[in-house]
Formats: structure tokens, sequence, C-alpha cells
């Protein structure tokens, strides 16, 4: 019979555990910080580590370079709760909630993480981090949304002698950040903005005789 482990043994690396855990979270926050500024995209891995408090070869063990620093984030971004009931919502049985459920929880999602995403989706065009945080962003989006189309069609509400094709195409669309901010710039609050697109939704994509 094998001798238990000593107990001491489990503590020091469920210590070592956690501090690599707070120092990943003060690497994040950093970078949040930096993007909400609007700094990331000028900013080196080193700068990074000096806004988080830790060294450069400390930042450098948990990650390679900026292109894995914007992947870590769009990792916590799909932790948000309105992106994670979205998964579920999309194929909810009763498909004008789903749709209804969709366009609220795009809107909350972007809302939360509008600081974030507005850098990003700023300066796409000059900094790869960004241009692959975007297409992976959008790639996600794009299948959830292919997943509301078929449960619409599917439920027999999709509007007649409307495509799938072009369906989603509405949908991305309507739940689009690009939509979301020039409805937010016109001082429409996320309330007002959404109850808008929940009802262009149902007129472009809902079949009346429900």
């Amino acid at each position: 019979m094998a001798a238990p482990r000593p107990r001491t043994a489990y503590r020091a690396r469920r210590r070592s555990v956690d501090r690599t855990a707070q120092t990943r979270r003060k690497i994040l926050s950093a970078v949040r910080e930096l993007l909400a500024e609007g700094a990331f995209h000028e900013c080196t891995v080193e700068q990074v580590a000096d806004r988080a408090g830790v060294s450069r070869a400390t930042l450098y063990q948990h990650f390679r370079s900026r292109l894995d620093l914007v992947d870590a984030i769009c990792n916590t971004m799909a932790e948000n709760p309105a992106l994670l009931a979205l998964r579920d919502l999309v194929e909810l049985e009763d498909a004008d909630a789903a749709l209804a459920e969709t366009v609220a929880h795009s809107m909350r999602f972007w809302a939360r993480e509008d600081a974030v995403i507005r850098e990003l989706y700023g300066v796409v065009a000059v900094d790869p981090a960004a241009k692959d945080f975007v297409n992976r962003q959008r790639a996600d989006r794009q299948a959830e949304l292919q997943r509301l189309v078929r449960n619409l069609r599917r439920s027999g509400r999709l509007r007649a002698g409307t495509s799938e094709k072009r369906a989603l195409a509405q949908l991305l669309v309507l739940t689009s950040y690009e939509t979301f901010r020039e409805l937010q710039q016109t001082g429409l609050g996320e309330r007002e903005i959404t109850k808008l697109l929940q009802e262009n939704a149902r007129t472009l994509l809902l079949d009346g005789d429900a």
C-alpha cells in the first residue's frame, strides 16, 4: 500500500496554482485596462508587464506574444454570462422567444464588453492580434446565428420566401457590434436598442401567421 502524500506538498502545489492564476488575472486585467484606454495596440509586451506589475520574464511564462494576450482576452469573453446563455437560447422551442432573446443577449454582451471591443475593432487594419480576435469572434457569432436560423425554419416561423442564407445575413447585421455602436451613438440606451432591433428582427424574419 502506497504511503499517503504529505499534506504539506499538496498545500505547496495549491499555493503555486493559486499564484499562477493570480498572475494571469493581473496580466489580463492590465490588457483590459490598456484596451479600454485605447493604448494596447501601441504597447509592447514589456509595457503590458509593467502595467501588470510583473517582470517581462514572468509574463512570457504565461503568454508568448501579444497575439496570445488577445487570444486569452477572447477566451475570457467567451465566459461572459450573456454569451454563455446565448448558446442555449438559440435552441429554445419557442422560436419567437429564441429570436428575441438572441437579440437581447447579443446587445447585452456588446454593452458589457464595449470598452474592450471598441478598441479591438478600431485597430483591426493595423494590429494582427486585433484582426485575429475579430475574425474568431465573428466566426463564433455566425455559427450561433446559423443555429437560430435553423430553429426558425424547423419551427415553421421563418418568413415565407426567406432563405436561410438571407435570414442569416439579416441577423448578422441586426446583432453586429457595428449596429450596436451606430445606434448607441444616436443616444439610444441598451434597452432602447434591444427593443428596436427585436422589432426589426420580428418584421424581417418571422411569419406573421403563427
